[in-house]
């Protein structure tokens, strides 16, 4: 169980961790005045300055909060049952091609979690990598990562 006292401090770090970069990168773009006008670097040094002031604020917020649980197994059980599933996705994607990659998505969110039944999610699933290609391959002009079995077939 997460209390929201880390949730709070976790976040507050995270998006702190964002705008520094954010703000150290910028700096290589210039920031200030040139005989152009406003360098490239000004705004999004603002923006991360901004950034890493409203997360010292939250960290502050969040350091004082209750250590009320706000996570319950639960409720972890159900994000865990997305992320995963996501997060295989992703890491499939250089392998397996977009394609592939996302009809197993779709077939695992569905059936897994017995949201659907087997054949429905097969069939949407099927349908997927279909209305990608054609949406994308072809409409759009837009090629999808293939993968390296993709490469290794010859496509």
């Amino acid at each position: 169980m997460i209390s929201r006292r880390v949730l709070e401090v976790s976040t507050a770090a995270l998006t702190g961790s964002f705008g520094l970069a954010v703000a150290v990168s910028s700096i290589d773009n210039g920031i200030g005045w040139s005989t152009a006008g406003v360098d490239s670097g000004t705004f999004p040094f603002l923006a991360g300055v901004i950034i890493v002031l409203g997360s010292f604020y939250n960290l502050g917020r969040g350091a004082l909060a209750g250590a009320a649980v706000m996570v319950s197994r639960s409720d972890l059980r159900r994000l865990a049952a997305l992320f995963v599933p996501a997060a295989i996705f992703v890491g499939v994607i250089p392998t397996i091609g977009m394609y592939l990659a996302s009809a197993g998505y779709v077939f695992a969110v569905l059936a897994l979690p017995k949201h659907q039944s087997l054949l429905y999610s097969f069939i949407i699933a099927a349908a997927t990598p279909v209305v990608l290609y054609i949406v994308f391959e072809r409409l759009f002009q837009v090629t999808l990562p293939h993968g390296a079995l993709a490469a290794a077939l010859g496509f």
